[in-house]
């Protein structure tokens, strides 16, 4: 018998405990912390600590960087306990391997990426993450991007980001089957604060894609 599907989520952009507990309560699996100060959704490490220590027990914290200079993230880990590290820039494998904690490396897709070649530079990461492409833009657009670009086989866990939202993540888990979705303005009432209605939706949406995947006959999954 397969196993039950569950697609992990995760709520990034979180700027506050209240948002946080509400993630968490609504069923998130993970949280996202912005270090990257041009964001609308960033946050200082003290407000990283903050919001971390009002987590419950087995969330994984995730920290999202983009060409954060090494010894800039290694003074934010000194008082911030991530969980996951999680790469948005151009950093090279050798840059996201040297602080020593699992990490998952984001690419934002366009025609003509080869994402097979993408996936075998990073291949220590635990997850390759996609998201749409935006020219200056390194995540957070809201837009998705076409998923058909990410169709074949890859040799990382996927984590699907980009513009999802309770109406489309459930074709998104249909199309894809990733092992995580990743959403921030999705769940928003406006940038960096979370609504905890659209949070329940899109749990709801997931987990109702997952019941969906598993009762299919088994060749089609």
């Amino acid at each position: 018998m397969p196993p039950v599907t569950h697609t992990r989520i995760k709520i990034c952009g979180i700027t506050s405990s209240d948002d946080a507990r509400a993630a968490v309560d609504c069923g998130a699996d993970a949280i996202g912390l912005v270090f990257y100060p041009a964001s609308p959704r960033a946050v200082t490490p003290a407000q990283a600590a903050r919001i971390i220590a009002s987590v419950a027990p087995f969330v994984s914290v995730v920290g999202l960087f983009v060409n954060e200079p090494s010894e800039g993230i290694k003074r934010i880990l000194e008082s911030v306990p991530l969980d996951i590290m999680q790469f948005h820039g151009d950093e090279p494998a050798a840059f996201c391997e040297q602080f020593h904690r699992p990490w998952i490396k984001a690419l934002r897709v366009r025609p003509g990426m080869k994402l097979a070649a993408q996936c075998a530079a990073y291949k220590q990461a635990r997850a390759i993450l996609l998201d749409s492409w935006q020219a200056g833009v390194p995540g957070g657009t809201g837009k998705t991007f076409d998923w058909s670009l990410a169709g074949g086989e890859l040799s990382l866990p996927l984590v699907l980001a980009g513009g999802l939202h309770d109406g489309n993540v459930g074709e998104a888990i249909a199309r894809l089957r990733p092992a995580a979705v990743d959403v921030s303005g999705g769940v928003e009432e406006s940038p960096g604060r979370k609504q905890a209605a659209k949070i329940k939706r899109f749990v709801a949406a997931v987990r109702a894609a997952d019941a969906l995947v598993d009762a299919l006959p088994s060749t089609q999954q």
